[in-house]
């Protein structure tokens, strides 16, 4: 049995000893800093834990992301959706994702980003995206949220990322 729940203090040392939950938790303090942006209420993190209360995976909803295009929408962004490996394919994700757009809905957002990497690490990530309706914001790739032009080089790790939106509506 999985519960999604809310960040919470408390949740920093289990979320930091899951190596396997994100290559950011190898990040002294990642969570910290997370925790501290959801109490500036710039962000909310979720948290699915399983039946022994051990984090199977998380997800960020940023209300002020670093994209120009998503800040200059006023457009939510869903980033760092992570799933520990023994827990995939179980729909941890999906559910992550559904409290994600729900509160983007009633939080009166029209529409919410997300950004997948383009390297096969993210391959099933990019299918997830697709699946749930998330299409390409026209605008090509980044690199570290910054627009890639035409020639540029960048190399093909975790920055460099497709930014995609899905049109929500609005609550009424």
């Amino acid at each position: 049995m999985i519960t999604i729940k809310k960040m919470k203090e408390a949740d920093i040392p289990a979320l930091q000893a899951c190596p396997d939950i994100s290559a950011f938790a190898l990040e002294d303090g990642y969570f910290r800093q997370c925790y501290d942006l959801q109490e500036n209420g710039d962000r909310q993190i979720f948290v699915a834990f399983d039946a022994a209360e051990q984090p199977a995976g998380y997800v960020i909803l940023n209300f002020k992301p670093r994209y120009a295009l998503y800040r200059k929408l006023a457009m939510p962004e869903i980033q760092d959706l992570n799933v520990r490996p023994a827990y995939r394919r179980q729909g941890i994700g999906k559910a992550l994702l559904d409290l994600c757009e729900e509160m983007v809905k009633t939080m009166e957002y029209g529409a919410v980003g997300v950004s997948v990497g383009l390297h096969d690490g993210f391959g099933p990530a990019q299918q997830l995206y697709v699946r749930r309706g998330y299409v390409p914001d026209g605008n090509g790739v980044t690199y570290d949220r910054k627009p890639v032009t035409r020639h540029e080089m960048r190399p093909v790790d975790d920055d460099l990322c497709l930014m995609m939106v899905k049109e929500l509506g609005r609550v009424y």
